[in-house]
């Protein structure tokens, strides 16, 4: 009886020291990853005011949701004042690549040149922290990164703004040109309301899931998985100044204050794409 169990019993012990094997080596290189993602969200060098977005923004989550290592070339589309480029660029500072894919500017658009003049400001005054940012534009010819050259783009609540300015199609392209087969594409987006025909300039701030995907799988992604790390049911999606009537904007000042601020940010799709290998 013994010599009739010995083979499957021998076969199951090796299936489990491989599994076990596999998750210690996950063990090993997964906690200082997530240590110091936390460490550089914790830092003194991020303001109170940017840190009391982490509850609706949710970077640590995120970030490893979309499978961020420090060692990743990884490109930010439109870093806006740099929110997450405070946390991206020292994080990657030392073993990996950030290029920050910026919008080509406006002089016609004052509040967007003074988001831009922000940003320069922010990562000249701290080359020691945030290292070598590598500054591109997402203009219609798409050199945001060298072709292939990047492991993961991230783009966070811009679709709306590519739509706006029609250009989104050609930004996808963009993004998918610029990344290695099995690269990462990850979006965060305020999302629609399903049940209200997509507006194609996207004029209320929201954009529905399912466009967004159509628009990644037009140029070449496939989706690997959605997540709810930024979903909000608080937010009805139908507000008198649309997206910008929650906060940070608050668009209303005081009328009606306490309200959104207890609504909170908007609901947000968190999805995550691949460029397939072949």
């Amino acid at each position: 009886m013994i010599a009739m169990r010995t083979g499957p019993a021998r076969l199951l012990l090796m299936l489990g020291f491989f599994a076990l094997a596999s998750l210690a080596a996950r063990a090993e290189e997964t906690p200082a990853q997530d240590g110091r993602l936390k460490e550089v969200i914790a830092g003194d060098h991020r303001s109170e005011k940017n840190k009391a977005r982490d509850k609706y923004r949710n970077p640590f989550e995120t970030l490893t949701f979309f499978g961020i290592r420090p060692d990743m070339t990884a490109v930010e589309i439109y870093p806006g004042r740099g929110w997450y480029t405070e946390i991206l660029a020292p994080y990657l500072k030392d073993s990996g690549t950030l290029f920050a894919a910026e919008h080509p500017g406006d002089p016609s658009y004052a509040a967007l040149q003074r988001s831009l003049d922000a940003f320069d400001q922010k990562i000249q005054d701290a080359p020691e922290l945030y290292g070598e940012v590598k500054r591109t534009k997402l203009t219609k010819e798409g050199h945001i990164a060298p072709p292939g050259s990047a492991d993961l783009v991230v783009t966070f609540r811009n679709v709306h703004s590519l739509m706006g300015s029609g250009t989104e199609q050609e930004a996808f392209a963009a993004m998918f040109k610029a990344l290695k087969p099995g690269g990462v594409l990850g979006v965060v987006q305020h999302r629609g309301d399903p049940n209200v025909k997509q507006d194609p300039k996207a004029g209320l701030g929201y954009v529905n899931e399912d466009y967004v995907i159509e628009l990644a799988e037009k140029a070449g992604f496939d989706l690997a998985e959605k997540a709810e790390i930024n979903g909000n049911p608080k937010d009805t999606k139908d507000h008198p100044k649309n997206v910008w009537t929650l906060p940070p904007s608050l668009r209303l000042g005081d009328e009606d204050r306490e309200k959104y601020l207890a609504i909170g940010e908007s609901d947000r799709m968190t999805l995550r794409f691949v460029k397939p290998t072949s």
